[in-house]
């Protein structure tokens, strides 16, 4: 079955289409060799796929005839993603809230207009703006 049928089949992505632009953008590997689309998948290869900053590990346990359910999905291949992979985007993602907390940063339209409503009613502001005109 051609790599990109198959993780198709195994719902990692929602469309081949998708799964074929994954594979040449380089995010896939099939035993640490890149992959094109075309290549056939056997049992027993560990496929590479970078998706979300995450490097995910699969091994293939067998073939989907076709699209299965997201309940059979682990018949057909085993999850061997290691868990610090999971802990490092939590880790970035914590990092990310460090820099900028919500609400803070550029104002919101709403910040926007509660600062001039607050600086219409300032009387120093209101004589600088006598002053200007």
């Amino acid at each position: 079955m051609r790599i990109d049928k198959y993780l198709w089949c195994i719902r990692l992505y929602k469309t081949r289409s998708i799964a074929t632009e994954a594979i040449k953008k380089g995010h896939v590997s099939v035993n640490n060799q890149q992959a094109k689309a075309s290549r056939e998948v056997f049992a027993g290869d560990k496929i590479s796929v970078r998706k979300d900053q995450i490097n995910y590990q699969y091994s293939v346990l067998d073939l989907p005839p076709n699209r299965v359910g997201a309940k059979l999905v682990d018949m057909y291949r085993k999850d061997e993603t290691p868990p610090e992979a999971f802990e490092h985007l939590e880790l970035l993602r914590l990092a990310k809230e460090h820099y900028r907390a919500k609400g803070e940063g550029r104002p919101t339209k709403k910040d926007r207009r509660d600062m001039d409503e607050y600086l219409d009613d300032d009387p120093y502001f209101e004589q600088l703006k006598n002053e200007l005109e």
